[in-house]
């Protein structure tokens, strides 16, 4: 409760006030301008058949048991986060999931996990997959193999205004907020840090590590830090959600990556060749396309589904 009201309080943390919209919305009734959160609600892989490739590469064993099991931190809209009924999962991920159980023909269960700890669940056996906007890099390539399936990228937010009048290129010496185990922590911000900072001799960006995307905008409303690096895509949709509450640096950060996010599983996993089997026949459809509009990240639409 605590938490919720200092969320509240800041009027910028990101989850609770989708769902406050997402609320909103249903009580006003407005069935002619649904929200994409209503949309999210619908099931996007509906009347979707199974691709007979993927299910001939499918494991007996997965077919026996008909139901995988996927790994969503379910706190990142707009590609996973919870709907107003704080049940269902929405969002571009949990879609693009949605569409995979049915390519395979079989069912799929989200099990709500901190972004840190879904590789290791992955690598002890405790999840099938994840879906979670995942970068490459070469540590997660170590131990998961990654299926491509989305472009992202990663960007910078300020305080509404930008009254530091910061860009991407005057971060040096600042406070500036990471999420545990993201792609931004472990690479973009030391890249930017490099390209930017210490490598002309000025002070290095003082890295926050903070839980989730919402304790960050607190502490970015609240000025105990001067910029957020965070996914593009859930920064822009913030923007869009809540004008006037931060605003987002362009263009988009140039570093630390291609913006290819992948599908994980445990390295070497039996479920892997159907898996991108699965992934290949949604990429280029009307439904993946639906999932990328729906979300507004029409821009990260990729049509080869690589592996590794």
């Amino acid at each position: 409760m605590k938490t919720i009201k200092k969320v509240h309080a800041a009027a910028a943390a990101l989850a609770l006030l989708l769902t406050l919209n997402a609320c909103a919305n249903a009580a006003s009734g407005d069935s002619a301008n649904p929200s994409p959160t209503e949309i999210g609600l619908r099931d996007i892989s509906e009347g979707v058949q199974p691709d007979p490739k993927a299910v001939s590469l499918l494991p007996q064993e997965y077919k026996d048991k008909g139901e995988l099991t996927v790994a969503a931190d379910l706190h990142y809209p707009p590609t996973v986060f919870l709907a107003s009924d704080n049940q269902t999962p929405v969002g571009l991920n949990p879609d693009i999931t949605r569409l995979i159980a049915k390519k395979l023909g079989v069912k799929v269960k989200f099990v709500d996990t901190k972004f840190d700890t879904i590789i290791p669940g992955l690598d002890g056996g405790r999840f099938d997959f994840t879906v979670s906007t995942m970068a490459k890099t070469d540590e997660r390539l170590k131990v998961v193999d990654m299926i491509d399936y989305f472009k992202a990228g990663s960007s910078i937010g300020v305080n509404a205004g930008n009254p530091q009048n910061l860009t991407n290129e005057t971060l040096c010496g600042k406070n500036v907020a990471v999420t545990q185990g993201s792609t931004g922590q472990l690479l973009r911000l030391p890249a930017l840090n490099e390209k930017t900072c210490t490598s002309q001799g000025k002070p290095a960006i003082n890295a926050v590590t903070l839980p989730n995307i919402q304790e960050a905008l607190v502490q970015l409303h609240a000025k105990r830090i001067d910029a957020i690096l965070y996914d593009t895509t859930a920064l822009a949709w913030a923007q869009t959600q809540q004008p006037g509450s931060f605003q987002m640096l362009t263009p988009p950060l140039n570093v630390g990556g291609t913006g290819i996010t992948a599908v994980a599983l445990k390295k070497g996993s039996p479920l892997t060749p159907a898996m991108q089997a699965a992934i290949q026949s949604i990429l280029g459809t009307p439904e993946y396309k639906e999932a990328l509009k729906t979300w507004g990240l029409e821009f990260g639409a990729i049509d080869d589904a690589k592996l590794n």
